[in-house]
């Protein structure tokens, strides 16, 4: 019977609050909520653009410590704070998922944070 394992990426900045970055079971990896900080420097991204770019970043990241990659994304549900970022968010996701698409949920939210724009969990799973 597999067992939930904690994933961390040494490649990321240190994280905040009481999360983990990704759990695992079996072949299934489960990301946390990631937003639109540098992967690295924590520095957030200035518009919806790069914010979506070092969202996905970091994720890919994070999915690399777990053994998997971005093109094994199953689904990914985004939250966006405005309407009108949606094309933005768009475009910069289509050069991340080019074909093969994962599921994917977008929701409009406003989040308690005025800086953060994005914010995308996913769900991959690790090929036998």
């Amino acid at each position: 019977m597999p067992k939930k394992e904690i994933i961390t990426s040494d490649k990321l900045s240190p994280g905040r609050g009481l999360l983990s970055q990704a759990t695992r079971f079996g072949n299934m990896v489960f990301v946390q909520g990631c937003t639109g900080r540098h992967p690295t420097t924590g520095e957030v991204g200035k518009d919806i653009k790069e914010q979506t770019r070092y969202t996905l970043d970091r994720i890919k990241l994070i999915l690399e410590a777990a053994g998997t990659t971005l093109d094994n994304v199953m689904t990914n549900t985004c939250y966006i704070a405005r309407k009108e970022d949606l094309a933005g968010f768009n475009e910069v996701y289509g050069e991340y998922f080019t074909d093969d698409r994962p599921a994917r949920t977008a929701i409009i939210v406003q989040f308690g944070a005025e800086d953060n724009l994005v914010e995308i969990t996913s769900t991959a799973c690790i090929p036998n």
